[in-house]
């Protein structure tokens, strides 16, 4: 055990009159809802790198956090998995979630940064032989090193998407190792600055080609994970080449792999992309490419990507709604892809960031699950399209435009408007929220 901790109890449910800062009000883990226990619900992860890894610095202005793990040895690196695993200890969590470049020291050279990881994921092994949490997905820091400005799948230098290639390749390795249940790709850097100097059908092509291969992998060494794309509209790079939802469904088509290849979806980066975060859900969903999302918040007056913790449940519970409505995670999870405020700088910050997210989270989730349960709003839509479950309007769908035009003079068609009763279900869904 470290100390860096000490004195924090292990966060326990004692319901939503509890007063105690060290509780959980709404997360009950073995609460049953929807047939399920909450926990398996909402599955949720903690982010190595937001937790552990970020110095607590901002575009202008550098480390505030000062953790007793901090460098680039691997004593220190197992120090920081030691109190990564004390922390979700604490919270209960059941999963967490990696970079690469969180875990293990940067080496001078690729096969020295591997032995690092290889060290590193043997050591989370043995962690998790003794503790609860377990690997929701890893993925590659492909982002952050000079190596990667210009990009890492699209970059022009082909020996960049070489090594792009031997990172993932390590990294999906790992997380096999692990029994992680998904593999992420966050295109951090895929994009472009300017059309002055970019060729733009090569470099989609190239990214197209690069995640068949990834997938090929997953096949050749039995990894059942799902692989994971994280949509996000800009920053770093002003034009990112997976935008939202639906410009990644596109490039799934495109390449093939709309059966092989799911979405992480981030609340932050619906928001950015001019989304709210349940129709980014939804609309995967209906895709078929629902798999997993990070948790998390913008603030609404800051025109970038905030990453805070949860704190609205009635913006979430609109996200849970969509996640029941789809069946459910899978593989996938409530991760946390947030971070303290660079002003935060004690122990119990951190702790207590995630069970306010928690609680939120989980308030959203019964007020999402009683709302699905009561069927007024499932009702109200099926009832809109009632119309298109008469035999003419099937033979419509199935006829030619000739055939769907000619109804209107045959059967003397004048529609009129029909209201969508848009407040009086927003007045419904008010009273579960």
């Amino acid at each position: 055990m470290t100390d860096f901790f000490k004195g924090i109890p292990a966060i326990r449910f004692e319901g939503p009159d509890s007063t105690n800062e060290f509780a959980f009000r709404h997360y009950n883990p073995d609460e049953v809802i929807l047939g399920k226990r909450m926990e398996e619900h909402l599955r949720f992860a903690v982010a190595y790198w937001h937790s552990f890894a970020w110095p607590g610095g901002d575009p202008f202005g550098g480390q505030t956090l000062d953790r007793p793990w901090f460098g680039d040895t691997m004593a220190l690196a197992k120090l920081k998995a030691d109190v990564a695993f004390e922390m979700f200890d604490i919270l209960g969590a059941p999963f967490y979630c990696f970079h690469d470049a969180d875990a293990r020291p940067e080496g001078a050279t690729f096969a020295e940064s591997l032995r690092n990881l290889e060290e590193i994921v043997d050591y989370l092994g043995e962690k998790q032989a003794g503790h609860k949490a377990r690997l929701l997905w890893g993925t590659a820091n492909m982002f952050s090193h000079k190596r990667w400005m210009s990009g890492a799948a699209t970059n022009p230098d082909p020996d960049v998407y070489a090594y792009a290639a031997a990172n993932v390749k390590a990294n999906m390795d790992a997380t096999h190792r692990l029994g992680g249940q998904n593999y992420v790709l966050w295109g951090g850097r895929e994009g472009y600055e300017t059309l002055l100097n970019t060729d733009l059908k090569a470099e989609r092509e190239h990214a197209g080609r690069f995640l068949q291969q990834v997938v090929d992998y997953k096949h050749k060494i039995g990894f059942k994970g799902a692989i994971l794309i994280e949509p996000k509209p800009q920053e770093p790079s002003k034009h990112q080449y997976d935008y939202d939802v639906a410009t990644v469904y596109g490039f799934l088509v495109q390449f093939g792999l709309e059966k092989e290849v799911q979405v992480n979806i981030e609340q932050g980066h619906a928001i950015l992309a001019g989304h709210s975060f349940e129709h980014e859900i939804a609309l995967a969903a209906s895709l078929g490419i629902f798999g997993s999302i990070d948790m998390n918040r913008n603030d609404y007056q800051s025109g970038w990507d905030t990453d805070q913790f949860p704190n609205n449940h009635a913006e979430k519970a609109l996200a849970f709604y969509e996640i029941l409505r789809a069946g459910g995670y899978t593989t996938g999870g409530t991760n946390f892809d947030a971070k303290i405020r660079r002003q935060s700088l004690d122990p119990e910050d951190l702790i207590l960031a995630h069970v306010g997210g928690m609680d939120t989270c989980a308030r959203a989730l019964k007020a999402a699950a009683a709302c699905l349960e009561d069927g007024g709003l499932e009702t109200a839509r099926a009832a809109r399209y009632a119309g298109w479950q008469t035999p003419a309007a099937k033979a419509m769908l199935e006829g030619s435009l000739e055939q769907a035009a000619a109804r209107v003079t045959a059967e003397g068609i004048e529609p009129q408007p029909k209201s969508g009763r848009q407040e009086r279900l927003e007045n419904l869904w008010n009273r579960f929220i």
